[in-house]
């Protein structure tokens, strides 16, 4: 493919600042390694080009292309990789030696909780991790202990906790992973010989997704051109979706305020997508203020329309999904792994991950877990095992310490052996032992903790005949102290959170089970085999589809408070960036795009009437084509006592009275067959009007 009259006007330019403004699809790895060979073939030597990005796969891409092109090896790598070559090289000037270690997320861990015990702070797992994001914060803005504004901070021992951290790291010779930046940067600063030396040694530099920078990267930057200008920067600010880890898409947006001289290119023709999805796209994006105007279009024709559903809920619209992706693999001829299923967070994928996996078709989760691979799924299940059983020792020792309870590895060990001696299942064992007071095997400390766990077990199974499944799931976690102990990780907590509020909304399918089928069910989705080397859906979060293409994409849950999100609503530089993405995610189809939303949802906790996203009042509508409410059944209205309704399982039926409750609309109804009153809630039960002509003798 040649190059376009813009490329080839960006990779013309030679000296001097250049921001080139990439648009998705419009070929910004062509231009950055086109612009490389360019300069070489005019005579400058590969060692004085210097091209950085942010993965260690779109350095080795970009490396191998140049290479390609002109069998050069040029320095193509990470801001990180760049800054760990520099401290290796100069880092004596800041009094360290070069022989230092660069620690990882286990050693850095393991200092924070050597500082926290000497500045006797209780070094608990959330604390931990809390003081370390801190510590990380403050590097990636340049921010030394002495620069802190303690006024503004709410905690004041991080000051303490920072400053101490630093002192330790340098009388270990040790660096942790911001040093890479944070180092190099204060070095570049503070020694004018090792700054003249790497200016003059780099003449030409060239960074990619410059969007995505933090205050590190964008002052490591700086320092490194500021002697020739000849900086060479690709992004696209309308995909700036990661401030989040800190990326300030400003950066992108001042570089003309950074560099007066600047030159700046639009690449506006895409390669990827329809007309159809571009102009859409473009009118979305367009509803954002903080932004360089551009607009993508393609010479590979209008395409198909949009598609927009309204479905009934989160069940439907994994249905609806799934269904559509099976009919254009069979008559499109679309592969599996060609179509994508994204969706804004991670406890979204339940509803897809049933569907795929009740219809047998092949499945991955990019960028994270499957749903019942999920630690909290796996905890959450343990408990309601325990409960279940007296001898699930596994599920046992998963939860006795969640939270602590002082029962360490040998006590365990002992108990375990203990309740083997005597041939009986492991919780019995421990309620025997509780009521023993006569046995030592634990200490009186220990034995609280044991009789704690084992009380509330007890407790939550008298419970077990009354409550539904989703009531139980709730209580036995709220009980147990698990949400308590989630929150000990704030940063956390919200998606585990999340993904467990859509476990409780599983077991609200169930509610007509018993907690045996319940955990039956579970356990063969969550053994069942998605790894497969067989071509399988992709699903993932929108923010792991950067830099992805499908002919066949599906961006779920365009609601309010879900998408954008709720964390969103009252800030309108988040709300932007919502925007972003949903504008990443339309970008991303080559083809066809369908567009879901659900009139309710299990969101937070509990059954909400859902309003759809004001994303999709911003696609034109001749863009767009609607197909309306996709529901299960033809029935919308209430049903009235004496109503004869018919259940897929359980046959004919009377309803004997309605009521709300948290889970929305729920009914007694008295069935024919097996002689007995069941319980409904009416999102999940799927009644509809008896007829009788629906019915014949066989």
């Amino acid at each position: 493919m040649s190059l376009n009259p813009k490329q080839l006007e960006a990779v013309n330019h030679i000296e001097g600042p250049l921001l080139v403004l990439a648009g998705a699809g419009s070929g910004k790895t062509r231009v950055v390694t086109h612009r490389i060979a360019h300069l070489i073939k005019l005579g400058t030597p590969a060692s004085e080009i210097l091209a950085v990005t942010f993965t260690n796969k779109a350095a080795g891409e970009m490396k191998h292309r140049v290479q390609e092109l002109t069998s050069a090896k040029v320095m193509c790598l990470t801001f990180h990789s760049l800054g760990a070559r520099i401290l290796r090289e100069k880092i004596t000037s800041l009094g360290y030696s070069k022989d230092f270690t660069i620690y990882d997320e286990e050693d850095t861990n393991k200092l924070v909780k050597e500082c926290l015990l000497q500045l006797q702070i209780k070094p608990e797992k959330g604390t931990i991790r809390s003081y370390k994001a801190a510590i990380s914060s403050f590097k990636n803005d340049l921010i030394e202990p002495h620069q802190i504004d303690l006024d503004t901070l709410e905690d004041k021992k991080i000051y303490n906790v920072y400053q101490m951290y630093l002192e330790k790291l340098k009388r270990c010779n040790a660096v942790d992973f911001d040093d890479l930046l944070f180092l190099t940067v204060k070095l570049l600063k503070e020694d004018q010989a090792v700054r003249d030396e790497l200016q003059s040694r780099w003449q030409f530099l060239l960074v990619d997704e410059y969007q995505d920078t933090n205050t590190s990267q964008y002052e490591l930057t700086k320092l490194l051109s500021q002697k020739h200008q000849n900086l060479f920067v690709v992004g696209d600010p309308d995909q700036s979706i990661y401030s989040w880890r800190g990326a300030q898409f400003q950066n992108i947006l001042n570089f003309d305020k950074d560099y007066p001289n600047a030159k700046i290119i639009n690449l506006e023709q895409n390669y990827r997508s329809t007309n159809t999805i571009l102009k859409a796209s473009n009118a979305v994006i367009q509803n954002n203020e903080k932004r360089y105007e551009k607009n993508l279009w393609s010479e590979l024709g209008d395409g198909e329309k949009i598609k927009l559903i309204s479905l009934e809920d989160e069940k439907m619209e994994a249905k609806y999904v799934v269904s559509k992706i099976l009919t254009h693999q069979k008559l499109n001829g679309i592969p599996l792994d060609q179509s994508v299923i994204f969706y804004r967070t991670n406890a979204q994928s339940r509803a897809f991950e049933d569907e795929l996996l009740s219809k047998n078709v092949p499945y991955v989760v990019i960028g994270g877990l499957s749903f019942y691979q999920r630690r909290e799924i796996k905890d959450a299940l343990a408990f309601l095992k325990v409960i279940y059983s007296n001898s699930d020792l596994i599920a046992f020792l998963r939860t006795i310490n969640l939270p602590k309870r002082g029962l360490g590895q040998k006590t365990l060990e002992k108990l375990t052996k203990a309740s083997q001696e005597h041939r009986t299942g492991i919780l019995s064992f421990c309620i025997d032992l509780t009521n023993d007071p006569q046995n030592k095997l634990l200490s009186a400390r220990q034995k609280a903790g044991l009789c704690d766990y084992v009380q509330k077990i007890l407790s939550l199974r008298t419970r077990v005949s009354i409550l539904s499944l989703s009531q139980l799931l709730d209580e036995a976690l709220m009980e147990m102290g698990y949400y308590d102990y989630l929150k000990l990780d704030q940063e956390s907590y919200e998606d585990r959170k999340e993904n467990l509020d859509q476990l409780i909304a599983k077991a609200a399918e169930f509610e007509s089970n018993s907690l045996e089928q319940f955990l039956e069910e579970i356990s063969l989705k969550s053994s069942a085999d998605t790894s497969t080397n067989t071509p399988s859906v992709n699903l993932m979060t929108l923010h792991h589809g950067k830099g992805l293409e499908f002919p066949l994409v599906f961006i779920t849950g365009l609601e309010e408070e879900l998408f954008p999100h709720a964390r969103s609503k009252y800030d309108p530089e988040s709300l932007e960036e919502e925007r972003r993405l949903f504008y990443v995610g339309m970008t991303r189809a080559k083809l066809l795009l369908y567009i879901t939303s659900t009139q309710s949802r299990y969101l937070f906790g509990s059954y909400k009437w859902m309003c759809p996203s004001r994303f999709l009042r911003e696609i034109p509508q001749e863009f767009l084509e609607e197909t309306g409410l996709h529901t299960q059944t033809e029935h919308s209205g209430d049903f009235l006592p004496g109503d004869r309704v018919v259940h897929k399982d359980f046959g004919v039926g009377m309803v004997q009275k309605g009521y709300e409750t948290s889970m929305g609309k729920t009914y007694e109804v008295y069935f024919d067959e097996d002689n007995s009153t069941k319980t409904l809630v009416a999102k999940y039960a799927k009644l509809v009007p008896y007829k009788p002509s629906d019915f014949s003798l066989s």
